[in-house]
């Protein structure tokens, strides 16, 4: 996927703060993909990490004072050397993995305790695409401006390209209206969980629904209220770290987040929140994002032969057609022959072959390695 920037002036927007959420397991994109080399790290996609590109998309309306990414802290070294543009303070290490619900709260709380109740907070990925970066912040300068007017709620919405099956969908209701309101918005009715492909082509065609894309843009306290009214022991936790990010000190804050996640739900927004949540609007996003979730989905984004084989590293065919071949070991050679529809990853310790549609299971077979006997020097 090419990455477009064009300039063009943004709507007025407060002042907006980034929150990007970076955990994972390195599962999808195994062998390449590993526990200490997720799949924010990969960096097959223009020569950098794909959290790189996260933050970089961000430049011209959210500075990287005012970024801040939220992960594991076995992974916080990494993503410093990753984003070597932002403070190490804003690297924000979770002792435990406890889902998107608590990694919104406390960051929702690390931002209240510096800018107030009105701070504007957009939630984002680490570990997705997108083509057209200034359709990117329009997009999101809208939700925020609409965010900091209402008590809303704003899920930015991808406009459905197809009936795909590995997706939540949002469906739309009525247009949002209001003085000084940007256009585009709707409310969220309701909240369908990874349907049937028939169900996705019905979807899709009514033009009603949107992909749920995981990204949100809330006023601070808008989002605390309504974690107090559907989460509410989250809300109090969220409450004492908030307290423990106040003092600045940073010992203060670690040993309020090593108390804490001990004791909290693992839980997503989703299910917390935003399905419970009467406050919630969408946006229809069309700035080509992509999760690029499974080999298959990546090859999209890599350079193609003439046989339609997506390609990365060195590798040489001869009568293969339709695969991804990728390679990430300097020095080594990846020759394939006679395949079709095949996917084919070289690491310096491990190789995967399988169909691309086999490829859709790739986290069962990671599991099967890392309980192997020497499993875990693989995964």
């Amino acid at each position: 996927m090419k990455s477009t920037d064009r300039k063009s002036p943004l709507p007025r927007s407060p002042r907006l703060w980034a929150v990007i959420m970076a955990g994972g397991r390195g599962e999808r994109f195994w062998p390449v993909g590993r526990a200490a080399r997720p799949k924010q790290f990969v960096d097959l996609f223009g020569g950098k990490p794909l959290i790189a590109h996260a933050v970089e998309r961000l430049r011209g309306l959210v500075p990287p004072e005012r970024v801040l990414v939220v992960t594991s802290r076995a992974l916080a070294a990494a993503t410093r050397r990753a984003l070597p543009s932002l403070p190490p303070s804003q690297i924000l290490g979770e002792p435990c993995a406890r889902d998107t619900a608590a990694a919104c709260a406390t960051a929702t709380a690390w931002v209240r305790a510096r800018a107030g109740d009105d701070a504007v907070l957009a939630i984002l990925t680490a570990d997705h695409l997108v083509a057209d970066a200034a359709g990117f912040r329009r997009v999101l300068a809208d939700a925020a401006a609409f965010a900091a007017r209402r008590p809303v709620m704003a899920l930015v919405g991808i406009r459905p390209t197809r009936p795909a099956t590995g997706y939540g969908y949002v469906e739309l209701g009525a247009p949002c209206a209001g003085a000084g309101l940007p256009r585009g918005f709707r409310k969220a009715k309701r909240f369908v969980e990874k349907p049937n492909l028939g169900a996705a082509a019905t979807y899709v065609a009514s033009g009603r629904f949107v992909w749920n894309s995981g990204m949100f843009v809330w006023r601070a306290g808008t989002f605390l209220a309504a974690l107090a009214a559907h989460a509410p022991a989250l809300a109090a936790a969220a409450g004492r770290l908030g307290a423990a990010f106040e003092t600045g000190r940073p010992a203060a804050a670690a040993r309020a987040l090593d108390r804490e996640y001990a004791h909290l739900e693992k839980i997503s927004v989703d299910y917390a929140v935003m399905e419970k949540a009467d406050n919630l609007v969408a946006a229809r996003g069309d700035f080509g994002w992509d999760d690029v979730g499974a080999w298959p989905s990546a090859g999209d984004h890599l350079p193609r032969d003439a046989a339609g084989n997506a390609v990365s590293g060195r590798v040489e065919t001869l009568a293969a057609k339709g695969c991804v071949i990728v390679n990430a070991q300097p020095g080594h050679l990846l020759a394939v022959m006679g395949a079709e529809n095949l996917v084919a990853v070289h690491a310096a310790d491990a190789t995967l072959v399988c169909t691309r549609e086999a490829a859709a299971g790739l986290k069962e077979l990671v599991k099967k390695i890392a309980a192997a006997s020497d499993g875990a020097r693989y995964v």
